[in-house]
C-alpha cells in the first residue's frame, strides 16, 4: 500500500486551530499521513497569543532530518518562519533532500495587521525559500510585502503574481480574503494562465487558522500525486466548508472545522 506523507514546518498553536495541530488535522482528514518539524511553540486561545517560544536551528533542523533520513515525504508546507536563520535553514535542509512539492504559507502579517516578519527574513524568504516552491499562498497584504506592490485591483493581483513567478515560485495563489468583495475571488497563476477561483463571502468571526489549513489541503492532494490546479481547488472547497460549518467555540475570534468536508461527502 502506497502511504502518502506531507510534512508541515510551522508553529504550534495550543488552541489547535491553527499551525501544525491544523496542518496535521487537515492532512487527516485528506487521507495523508501527516508529520511535523515545530518552529515555536506558542500559548494561545480563541482570545490571542499570549506567548512565543522559538524552537533552536538545531532543534528545528534536527526535527527535519529525522523526517528525511528516514520516512522521507511526498509534499510539505512551511508555516510560521519567523527569522532569516530559520528561514535558510529550513530552505536548505529543503534543497539537501531535494524535495519537490514545497507548498509556501508566508506567515507575515497578523490579522490585527502587525508585521511577524522582519525585513532581513522577508529578503530571505525571496532569495532562498521561493525559489525551492511549487506553489505559494500568500494574503493580499503579505502579497504586497513579497512584491513590493500596493494591491488595490485584480489586475494588480495578477501583477504580483507574475512578480512572484519571476522570483522562482511555480505558481501562485494569492487570496481575496482581505478584499472588500462581496465574494471571495482567490487568484491562481500558474505561470501561463489566470484563474478566478470564486466562493460566497461567509460572515463570521471564526476564520483562525484558514490559511494555514488551505495550505495544508493542497500539501495533501500534492501528496496524494493530484495536478497543482486541482489540488488548490479541493483546498478551496475544505476551507469553504471548514468556515461555513463553524465550531463557535472559545470567546473570540474560533477555529475552523476540520471536520466538515468529510462529512458532506465531498472527499477526493
Amino acid at each position: 500500500m502506497k502511504v502518502n506523507k506531507a510534512l508541515t514546518i510551522a508553529g504550534s498553536d495550543s488552541g489547535g486551530g491553527a499551525g501544525i495541530q491544523a496542518d496535521l488535522k487537515t492532512f487527516q482528514e485528506l487521507g495523508a499521513y501527516g508529520m511535523s518539524a515545530i518552529t515555536a511553540v506558542t500559548a494561545q486561545n480563541t482570545l490571542g497569543v499570549h506567548g512565543v517560544y522559538p524552537v533552536s536551528i538545531e532543534g528545528i533542523v534536527n526535527q527535519i532530518n529525522s523526517i528525511g533520513e528516514d520516512l522521507g515525504t511526498d509534499a510539505l508546507k512551511t508555516g510560521m518562519l519567523f527569522s532569516s536563520e530559520v528561514i535558510e535553514a529550513v530552505s536548505e535542509r529543503i534543497h539537501h533532500y531535494g524535495w519537490q512539492n514545497v507548498v509556501v504559507d508566508p506567515v507575515m502579517i497578523a490579522k490585527g495587521g502587525a508585521k511577524l516578519l522582519q525585513t532581513e527574513a522577508v529578503r530571505a524568504m525571496k532569495e532562498k525559500l521561493i525559489p525551492l516552491t511549487a506553489v505559494i499562498t500568500p494574503n493580499i497584504p503579505e502579497a504586497e510585502v513579497l512584491t513590493d506592490l500596493k494591491i488595490e485591483s485584480l489586475d494588480d493581483r495578477m501583477e504580483a503574481s507574475r512578480i512572484l513567478i519571476e522570483m522562482g515560485v511555480k505558481s501562485v495563489v494569492i487570496k481575496g480574503g482581505h478584499a472588500d468583495d462581496g465574494e471571495v475571488v482567490d487568484l491562481f497563476y500558474d505561470g501561463t494562465s489566470f484563474e478566478q477561483l470564486v466562493s460566497p463571502r461567509i460572515d463570521t468571526p471564526h476564520t483562525h487558522g484558514t490559511g494555514c489549513t488551505f495550505s495544508a489541503a493542497i500539501t495533501a492532494q500534492l501528496a496524494k500525486g493530484f495536478p497543482m490546479r486541482d489540488a488548490v481547488v479541493t483546498a478551496k472547497d475544505f476551507i469553504r466548508a471548514a468556515i461555513e460549518d463553524g465550531l463557535g467555540i472559545g470567546g473570540g475570534h474560533g477555529p475552523t472545522n476540520h471536520w466538515a468536508y468529510n462529512k458532506r461527502g465531498e472527499k477526493k
